[in-house]
């Protein structure tokens, strides 16, 4: 079993395509998705299902390391929960996020939601970094995901 690169769901290892959110399935290295693996990783905070406070935990450590290591996107997956009204994950990943813009130590962020075409910031971020233009998760509406700009 691996999990699904775009809801982070366990599906088998020689799936294409995921039974969960239908998502392609790419043929590259685990958490990176650029051909020179330079600006983009995929984090995934619900592998293992932990608690809240291991993934706000593991957020933080990952964008350390993003930023030691010259990352300028972060996908992170933190899931959507079941309940249909958002998972905890993700409501306390989007809080700290968003706490974390307004002291300035992370550019931004992209709800998975809003990574679309037809929005600003999307539009901003694909003439930055123009490779997202082929990222699996744009216009899908993946409310399991956020993109964070360092």
């Amino acid at each position: 079993m691996v999990l699904c690169q775009i809801c982070g769901n366990d599906i088998a290892h020689d799936v294409p395509i995921c039974p969960f959110c239908g998502g392609k399935q790419e043929k590259k290295l685990p958490g990176v998705i650029s051909p020179s693996g330079a600006f983009h990783k995929v984090v995934n905070l619900e592998m293992g299902k932990p608690l809240v406070e291991s993934a706000l935990r593991k957020l933080q450590m990952e964008l350390e390391s993003g930023r030691r290591q010259n990352l300028r996107v972060l996908t992170v997956i933190h899931g959507y929960g079941s309940t249909g009204k958002g998972g905890a994950i993700g409501v306390e990943c989007r809080k700290v996020l968003e706490y974390l813009k307004g002291k300035g130590e992370i550019n931004t962020f992209i709800p998975g939601e809003e990574f679309r075409m037809k929005s600003g910031p999307t539009r901003d971020l694909l003439r930055r970094f123009p490779q997202l233009a082929s990222n699996v998760n744009l216009n899908k509406g993946n409310r399991g995901i956020t993109l964070v700009v360092l």
